[in-house]
């Protein structure tokens, strides 16, 4: 069994059995949503095998329906997989979740269709998150359903996490999980989850509490290995902290003389990967015993000579990402001549840098039209997730500065024309400072037009026509060179 393997089994993580220590950890910070929860069943529950604290998303998102998935014969699912959210309404639906701005999370979707509703029509489509394309949910491949773990570091206090419709079937989701990471641990940038496993011929996956941030461990085993073990305490002290439970196993070659070695498959040539390396020597070995081995990656040297330290935890961390040749990356332990022993390895996490060159919108306009959107009462089905990115799905009204996608894009144009507009012109709209079209006609707006509309330096259009405006035009709106309508109104 090679380790594209390992892969499937990973993507139906929810049907294995889970290794689980009962104790008291903290879940500061977590999110763990399950989606579709029924309004009469309780929220926030805690999951009986992992402790974990569940709520209802319905407080994260207002868009979709809810449904069940159909009872498995095979396997018992946990009860935060078994619902689901679909939405068949509008192309963008989202999830907004409040984090910590350059804060590191773990961020891990689930999907299991699971014929919620009768048709077995098994969906296909794009996962975004805020303005970039995390993944494609194929789940027409991925019958038994999928799950995308990322590690990234949010750019704002705020992450939208989209559904987006690419074909005829409809979006779906089962759970959303959020977990704060040690910002000393992994690389900055993103990261796209391949592998997490320990060596063990155990059939049960290892996560909350023993691992205190909700990693999921998937064992993973070779017919040539031999499995060792200990029932002495690991040290697992570092900013990594994989569980002591996924220490306490490890793999060597059968044959002493044998590489160990772990193989996975690539998507695409330009894929670079992190390989995260944990090692603990977790065997009594005699004054005569030396275990050392070099680390070598599609057979170049990576690291070594190495000898792992005693019931305690080294992990292996590359300095940048690697490329893989040939379609496969190869990760390999070869033994020295001085070692007596054939290499261990214990566990391994592979990531994939993934790339988010959009950036978000900027963030003091986002914030403006969501106080326009409340001030109104507006309710737009696709005034979901960033509001000028990616271009084909930009909020309805809006056009955007999009020059250099490594800066934020601007607000530039917003058309709330004939919605039904009551009130006074939106002091939010003063908010959105690169402004340079403003469109209002044909509402109910009354009121005063207001003096900041005025000193709104970018501004070159005003259309307030047909409203029920009065008063008189400001100052410092007739002492600007700009193009302003303001016909129908019988009191302007």
């Amino acid at each position: 069994m090679e380790c594209y393997v390992v892969l499937l089994f990973l993507l139906t993580a929810t049907l294995a059995p889970i290794t689980h220590i009962v104790q008291a950890q903290d879940q500061q910070g977590f999110i763990s949503l399950d989606c579709g929860l029924d309004a009469n069943e309780q929220s926030p529950y805690n999951e009986t095998l992992t402790g974990l604290r569940f709520s209802s998303d319905a407080t994260f998102i207002h868009t979709g329906k809810t449904g069940r998935i159909q009872p498995n014969p095979v396997s018992i699912i946990r009860k935060p997989y078994t619902t689901v959210r679909y939405f068949p309404d509008g192309i963008r639906n989202c999830y907004n979740l409040n984090v910590d701005k350059g804060r590191k999370y773990l961020i891990r979707a689930f999907f299991t269709y699971g014929n919620y509703d009768g048709r077995d029509t098994k969906p296909v489509f794009d996962l975004y998150l805020g303005p970039n394309l995390w993944a494609t949910i194929d789940l027409e491949t991925l019958v038994n359903g999928t799950r995308e773990d990322i590690l990234h570091n949010p750019t704002s206090n705020s992450l939208q996490i989209c559904l987006v419709k690419t074909g005829e079937t409809t979006p779906m989701i089962s759970a959303l999980e959020l977990r704060p990471v040690g910002n000393d641990s992994y690389t900055t940038g993103s990261l796209k989850l391949v592998n997490s496993n320990y060596l063990s011929k155990s059939t049960s996956q290892i996560r909350y509490a023993s691992d205190i941030y909700d990693r999921i461990w998937t064992p993973y085993f070779k017919k040539e290995w031999t499995q060792i073990s200990t029932d002495l305490k690991v040290s697992n002290s570092n900013s990594y902290a994989p569980p002591e439970d996924v220490l306490k196993t490890a793999a060597t070659p059968t044959n002493a003389s044998a590489p160990l070695t772990i193989e996975w498959p690539y998507e695409n040539p330009q894929d670079r990967h992190y390989l995260y390396a944990h090692f603990a020597e977790i065997q009594d070995l005699q004054p005569n015993e030396t275990r050392e081995f070099n680390i070598l990656w599609n057979e170049e040297p990576y690291y070594g000579p190495f000898t792992p330290p005693k019931l305690k935890l080294m992990s292996i961390i590359p300095r940048s990402p690697y490329a893989c040749d040939e379609g496969m990356c190869i990760f390999q332990l070869n033994r020295t001549n001085n070692s007596t022993l054939p290499p261990l390895l214990n566990a391994f996490e592979v990531y994939k840098v993934i790339h988010f060159p959009q950036s978000e919108t900027d963030g003091s306009d986002v914030v403006a039209m969501r106080n326009i959107e409340s001030t109104y009462g507006l309710s737009r089905i696709n005034w979901q997730g960033d509001p000028c990115f990616p271009q084909q799905l930009r909020w309805d009204g809006l056009n955007c500065s999009n020059t250099n996608i490594s800066t934020p894009p601007r607000i530039t144009s917003l058309n709330l024309s004939s919605s039904g507009l009551t009130g006074t012109i939106a002091a939010a709209i003063q908010n959105l400072t690169q402004l340079e079209k403003l469109d209002l006609s044909n509402n109910n707006l009354a009121g005063e037009v207001p003096e900041f509309l005025g000193n709104m330096e970018s501004l070159v259009f005003i259309n307030i026509s047909g409203n029920n405006l009065n008063g008189s035009i400001p100052q410092s709106l007739q002492r600007r060179e700009l193009e302003l309508l303001v016909e129908g109104n019988p009191k302007l």
